[in-house]
């Protein structure tokens, strides 16, 4: 029998769900304020508590917070009579998994408790999130059904793991299947644009806010509005950015460079890091506020040299992959081979393991990959440090882009703001084959045009 707990500072509303609760045969204990509802659930062990947003002392939020300190994944139900849309948005992303307004109506009421409460006990939820996963070990298995309980759930997501290790993987096949599926995913890595740029490409600007802001910029928490942002690296984030992103994750609203106006938002975020943040927040490199206010629910990958077993479905699947995009027969590698394959320790993970395995698979004589070919790819020390003009051209080509994103493809003002004249800005486009075209809004050049 599923236990649910309920709270409300009004025993008129404890003893209608009550009612209610009850003749579905669910088990039920009541609390007439927060404190109390923390008291019970050390005792009760609920699979799903019901509150309501506003009572005196310890609200549905603070209550909330509470909860899933102790359990990320324990299903809350908020009820309110007073909520604006703002409070649901807040409460969604806390963590609820249904928000109801009062008067409660009876069947709407039955069918939430009814969803929700499957999910405490069904497996089909993680057998299909899975699929878009490849992986073997019992790590990973516990990794993928924590991001299943959570998928369909505003709740932020906080992933954790060593560069390589697939952190983005799994935030988009949490987006994938949320219920924000088919609205946009939008990935920007925050250590790899310049400070100055960052605030831009995030919340966006008004047009004269900065020498080059000759138009509008939409920044992409207004470009994900309704679909999920991924901040990769946000460990990397600059301080006085902490600041605005910690307003934003509280307010559920932007305000563009350059502008007085705010504007609503609702998305999903999911933010990663191959930094140790606790000690940032130590040292004072992060904020501590927004450091919990990112760790809702954590998720830590765990490095591939510690799930060897998934390193032989890996390897088969990535071997996949390449003859299809090849168009070639598969390939397969010895046991010899293989066994390498699971002994290396791959500091690089699993970005290192698909660079390794495409390799084989381009300089593979015949079907089998011998060891020795595996040996040479992986040539025993496999992670190389980005040489100064790799670094060099990685940045130069990140921060091409995110200028020209900013101006909307205008070269004139993309080469003002990077300090650049107009043909040695052309020269830069050039040589890393970007056409400023692709960036341009066709109702801003019919503006201009016109």
């Amino acid at each position: 029998m599923i236990k649910v707990l309920i709270v409300d500072d009004d025993d008129d509303v404890l003893n209608l769900l009550e009612t209610w609760l009850t003749k579905e045969k669910y088990d039920v204990k009541r609390a007439s304020s927060g404190l109390e509802a923390l008291n019970l659930v050390g005792i009760y062990a609920p699979d799903l508590v019901i509150t309501d947003l506003y009572m005196e002392g310890m609200d549905g939020m603070a209550l909330l917070t509470e909860l899933h300190n102790d359990n990320p994944l324990l299903p809350v139900i908020m009820l309110s009579g007073q909520a604006q849309i703002p409070d649901a948005i807040k409460a969604m992303h806390l963590g609820t998994s249904a928000f109801l307004t009062k008067p409660i109506n009876q069947n709407e009421f039955l069918e939430t408790v009814s969803k929700v409460s499957p999910n405490l006990s069904d497996k089909s939820s993680f057998n299909e999130f899975a699929k878009s996963i490849v992986f073997e070990s019992k790590a990973m298995s516990d990794i993928v059904e924590m991001a299943s309980l959570v998928a369909d759930n505003d709740v932020s997501v906080f992933i954790t793991g060593s560069t390589g290790s697939g952190k983005e993987v799994i935030a988009k096949s949490i987006h994938a299947a949320s219920s924000r599926r088919d609205r946009r995913f939008i990935a920007i890595n925050c250590g790899a644009i310049p400070e100055q740029l960052l605030e831009s490409e995030l919340f966006g600007h008004e047009k004269g806010a900065f020498t080059g802001a000759n138009v509008r910029h939409e920044g992409l928490f207004q470009a994900a509005n309704g679909g999920t942002i991924f901040l990769d690296e946000v460990g990397d984030m600059p301080l006085a950015l902490q600041v605005k992103l910690l307003r934003v994750l509280q307010d559920f609203e932007v305000r563009p460079v350059g502008s007085t106006k705010t504007y609503p938002i609702d998305v999903r975020l999911i933010s990663a890091t191959h930094k140790n943040l606790e000690e940032a927040v130590e040292k004072g490199e992060f904020r501590e506020d927004l450091y919990y206010r990112l760790k809702v629910i954590p998720l830590d990958i765990p490095n591939l040299a510690e799930r060897q077993e998934d390193i032989p479905v890996l390897a088969e699947h990535f071997l996949s992959d390449f003859s299809k995009k090849h168009h070639q027969t598969k390939k397969k590698f010895s046991p010899d081979a293989m066994r390498y394959l699971v002994s290396m320790p791959w500091p690089g993970n699993v970005r290192q393991l698909i660079n390794v395995i495409d390799l084989c698979a381009t300089l593979a004589k015949n079907k089998n990959i011998p060891f020795s070919l595996v040996k040479n790819a992986v040539h025993d020390d496999p992670v190389q440090l980005q040489t100064l003009k790799e670094a060099k051209h990685e940045f130069e080509r990140g921060y091409l882009l995110s200028v020209l994103r900013i101006t909307h493809g205008h070269v004139a003002n993309a080469a003002k703001m990077a300090g650049r004249n107009r043909t040695e800005f052309y020269k830069l486009l050039n040589q890393y084959g970007i056409e400023p075209a692709k960036f341009r809004d066709k109702n801003i050049i019919e503006k201009e045009v016109n």
